[in-house]
């Protein structure tokens, strides 16, 4: 791993790049590759990185309003084919190019608040669409953690087999979601992975970046949502496209995060040495926390290349050297579900 990133071209390089067990995994999946709902955070790297394990071999293709032109030419000239397409037209999904290999990234968290009729339509409408559409491809479907209730920090987070107990209307939505997409597995069999992440960094956007941000600014940091889980982006981009030969009828489930339960006030108080700057704090921790227990994952898959101490250095040295930042707060901290 390099000692520092300086460039977003750096960057985006490190989040694209598969390792040999991504290489395998999509190799024992035939065909071509469509990513739809590409144009968020994470979806122009899941793009290129699956381009990248394709070598040329298969079509991959990134669909999404694309309202970057920058990011569509960038996937252009990674070899990535960009499709334009608004997922609430069933129409327009209908004729979309058929793929056996399906990931879908599609989904809104911020502005639930104010936009909930927005935020169920393309948390539960928009997945029975696609659904529909390719109820005869595997279909890795990203959901969140945020289905789960808060659980015990002392118990670990949550199973993927424990009960969902969604905080707000963006995480029952979620539950929509999961939902929609478990009718056609039992309707037409299709075959599912559904992939609960929580939370995916890079440099840019994160709750490392979020915490971060607050000790250089002499903000506070809020601790009532005391404890997290954090995950590189490149790691989430390999996990979940390894999860494609899992696709199956009932769904695979994986909780996809990083291994450790953080600390919020230990990461804030790390960044304060590392800024010579005080580390504030408001609130209190609760005994309770949005977390994910990662046993399925690690039992399953190599564990992920990025470790803390890694994120940690280079998003201190991002951030001190200005990098560019996308403006994103995770609201990490919220306890209410209100987004």
């Amino acid at each position: 791993m390099p000692a520092s990133i300086t460039t977003e071209i750096e960057l985006d390089d490190l989040l694209s790049t598969p390792r040999r067990e991504t290489v395998a995994a999509l190799d024992a999946c035939p065909g071509d590759i469509i990513v739809l709902g590409a144009g968020g955070k994470m979806g122009p790297t899941l793009a290129r990185m699956a381009a990248r394990a394709a070598n040329g071999s298969r079509r991959v293709m990134a669909v999404s309003r694309w309202s970057s032109s920058g990011a569509e030419r960038a996937l252009n000239d990674a070899g990535v084919e960009t499709l334009r397409c608004d997922l609430l037209d069933r129409g327009a999904v209908a004729r979309l190019p058929d793929a056996p290999n399906v990931v879908f990234m599609a989904g809104q968290k911020f502005g639930t608040t104010g936009a909930p009729a927005m935020t169920w339509a393309m948390n539960t409408l928009v997945p029975a669409i696609c659904a529909e559409r390719y109820n005869d491809s595997r279909i890795v479907a990203f959901s969140t953690g945020n289905v789960y209730p808060l659980a015990p920090v002392s118990a670990g987070g949550s199973l993927e087999g424990d009960a969902l107990g969604p905080v707000g209307e963006y995480a029952a939505s979620c539950v929509g979601r999961e939902r929609m997409l478990e009718l056609y597995t039992e309707r037409e069999g299709t075959r599912v992975a559904i992939v609960r992440l929580n939370y995916a960094i890079d440099l840019r956007y994160g709750v490392l970046a979020d915490i971060a941000l607050r000790v250089h600014r002499g903000e506070p940091v809020p601790v009532e949502m005391g404890y997290v889980n954090v995950i590189w982006q490149g790691d989430a981009n390999r996990i979940a496209l390894e999860c494609m030969p899992h696709a199956g009828a009932p769904p695979f489930v994986l909780n996809v995060t990083g291994t450790s339960v953080l600390s919020v006030r230990s990461t804030a108080e790390w960044f304060a040495a590392r800024f010579g700057k005080p580390a504030m704090f408001t609130g209190a921790e609760r005994p309770d926390a949005l977390l994910s227990n990662t046993a399925r994952m690690r039992s399953l898959f190599p564990p992920p290349e990025v470790t803390l101490d890694q994120m940690r250095e280079w998003i201190a040295d991002w951030i001190e050297r200005g990098g560019p930042l996308l403006g994103k707060p995770t609201k990490f901290e919220a306890r209410d579900g209100k987004f």
